[in-house]
């Protein structure tokens, strides 16, 4: 398996929605000592109900994030995915099952108040746009995410379960 000192200093990390990017990100981030990004708070407006920003904002926004010499950035966006990976020293794919996603994004949105990656002055409810996203759109991605691993020449890590998942922060030390 490979490590996290094997990742390098520009960890970008992709997977559905709600299969734990945010968190992961931010035990990294306090690990190695590095920024933790989160791609939805610069793709949404703050304060607003994920109101996107427009697109010329976010790509600016991101461009600027990656050329920082230090960054764990989670994720998706494949419209500025192509200058990410290539700023990227290391890549995790988080591919945990959709059951648990949805249970993921029903906890967040009833239980959690403040929780990583959250946009500033918001609050998540559920959303039948995300759940159609979660159940219908996730598993038609996990294909293209599945393909963009292999082709990745970075050093990278697959967790495809929460157990894996949960060993990977045992292995290395990492606090939620």
């Amino acid at each position: 398996m490979t490590t996290l000192a094997e990742l390098g200093p520009r960890i970008c990390i992709m997977g559905p929605s709600n299969s734990g990017k945010s968190t992961l990100a931010v035990a990294i981030a306090q690990q190695r000592q590095l920024p933790a990004v989160h791609l939805d708070q610069l793709f949404h407006l703050p304060h607003s109900n994920w109101q996107p920003r427009p697109a010329a904002d976010f790509l600016q926004l991101h461009d600027a994030a990656i050329q920082q010499p230090y960054w764990v950035m989670e994720g998706n966006y494949s419209r500025a995915l192509p200058q990410r990976l290539q700023r990227a020293t290391g890549f995790i794919l988080l591919d945990l099952p959709t059951t648990t996603s949805l249970y993921r994004y029903f906890r967040r949105t009833w239980f959690e108040h403040a929780r990583h990656g959250a946009l500033a002055g918001n609050k998540d409810s559920v959303k039948w746009e995300m759940l159609h996203h979660i159940g219908v759109v996730t598993p038609r991605n996990r294909r293209s995410y599945a393909a963009l691993f292999d082709s990745i020449e970075l050093p990278k890590l697959r967790l495809g379960s929460p157990s894996e998942l949960e060993a990977f922060y045992r292995a290395e030390a990492l606090q939620r």
